[in-house]
C-alpha cells in the first residue's frame, strides 16, 4: 500500500512538472509570437508610411508637371506679343521716347522667364505687353500726325534725313515727342536758329544740325517751351507776376523754362523764377 502511494505521488510530482515545463514552453511561445508580431507590425508601419510619402511625392510631381505643362502653354503668345512689341519700338525709333516702355517689357519678360507654375503670371505678362504695344502705336501716330500738321513739303531739306534725325533725336529728348519739327529758314527772316509756331510746331535752319549735343538740347528745350506758353498765351499775356519777375519777355521765361527741365542757356534764373516758370509745363500761371 505504502509502495503504491509512493508510486502515485512521484507520477503526481512528474506530471506536475511536465504540466509546468509545457506552461513555460507555451508562454515561451507566446513571447516570441508577441516579438514577431510586433516586428511585423512595425514593418508594416513603416511600409505604409513609405507608401503615404511615394504616393504623396508621385502626386506632387503629378502637380508640378501638370502646371509647367500650362506655363509652357501660353509662353507662346506671350513670345509673339513680345515680338510684336519689338517690331512697334524699331519703327519708334528717331521718332518717340520709348525707354519706359522698354524697361517695362524687359521686367515682364523677367518675370515670366523665371516663372515655373503660374500660367496666370504669364497671361498677365502678355497683356502688359499688348498694352505697352499700343501705347507705342498711339504715340508714334500722333508723332507721324504731328510731321503733317504743319508746313506742306518734306520736313527737310538741305540738312538731310541725318540732320533732321538729330535735330528731332534732340527735341524728343527734352520731352517734345509728338511736336512737328520743319527745317526752314523763315524764322525771323533767316537769323533766328529755330522758332516755335502758335499752331504747335518748331522749325529749324539746317545749321544746327551740327551743333553740339548740349546746345542743340538747349534750343529745342527753348522753343517747346514756347509751344507751352501759347496753351496759356491769354492768362500768361495777363499775369501781373509774369510782367514783373519776366518783364513780359517770353525769351526769357522760354530760357526758365529750359533750365527747369535740365537744360539751361547763357541766361541765368532764380529759383523764384525757376518755380515761377516751372508751372508754365503744366499749363498753370502763377
Amino acid at each position: 500500500m505504502r509502495r503504491a502511494l509512493a508510486v502515485v505521488v512521484a507520477a503526481a510530482v512528474l506530471l506536475a512538472a511536465s504540466v509546468t515545463a509545457r506552461a513555460e514552453g507555451l508562454e515561451h511561445e507566446r513571447a516570441e509570437a508577441l516579438a514577431e508580431l510586433a516586428v511585423v507590425a512595425a514593418r508594416s508601419q513603416d511600409a505604409a508610411q513609405r507608401t503615404d510619402h511615394l504616393s504623396g511625392a508621385i502626386a506632387q510631381a503629378e502637380q508640378d508637371t501638370a502646371d509647367r505643362a500650362a506655363v509652357l502653354a501660353v509662353r507662346p503668345a506671350f513670345l509673339n506679343e513680345l515680338s510684336t512689341l519689338a517690331a512697334a519700338l524699331r519703327n519708334a525709333d528717331g521718332k518717340v521716347d520709348t525707354a519706359v516702355q522698354l524697361a517695362s517689357a524687359r521686367s515682364a519678360q523677367e518675370t515670366v522667364r523665371a516663372e515655373r507654375t503660374d500660367p496666370d503670371t504669364v497671361v498677365a505678362a502678355t497683356a502688359t505687353l499688348r498694352a505697352l504695344t499700343q501705347k507705342v502705336g498711339t504715340e508714334v501716330a500722333g508723332w507721324q500726325a504731328a510731321q503733317t500738321a504743319g508746313p506742306g513739303g518734306p520736313p527737310w531739306s538741305s540738312s538731310g534725313p541725318d540732320g533732321y534725325a538729330r535735330v528731332r533725336a534732340a527735341l524728343d529728348r527734352v520731352g517734345g515727342g509728338g511736336v512737328g519739327l520743319y527745317e526752314s529758314s523763315s524764322c525771323a527772316g533767316g537769323t533766328a536758329p529755330a522758332c516755335a509756331n502758335s499752331n504747335g510746331y518748331i522749325k529749324y535752319r539746317a545749321d544746327i544740325a551740327g551743333w553740339s549735343e548740349g546746345r542743340l538740347n538747349w534750343a529745342m528745350a527753348h522753343e517747346l517751351a514756347h509751344i507751352y506758353q501759347f496753351r496759356v498765351w491769354r492768362t500768361l499775356t495777363s499775369s501781373n507776376a509774369y510782367a514783373a519777375m519776366f518783364g513780359g519777355d517770353p525769351e526769357f521765361l522760354a530760357n526758365c523754362m529750359a533750365v527747369v527741365r535740365g537744360f539751361p542757356g547763357s541766361v541765368g534764373c532764380s529759383g523764384e523764377q525757376q518755380t515761377w516758370a516751372s508751372g508754365i509745363w503744366v499749363g498753370v500761371v502763377g
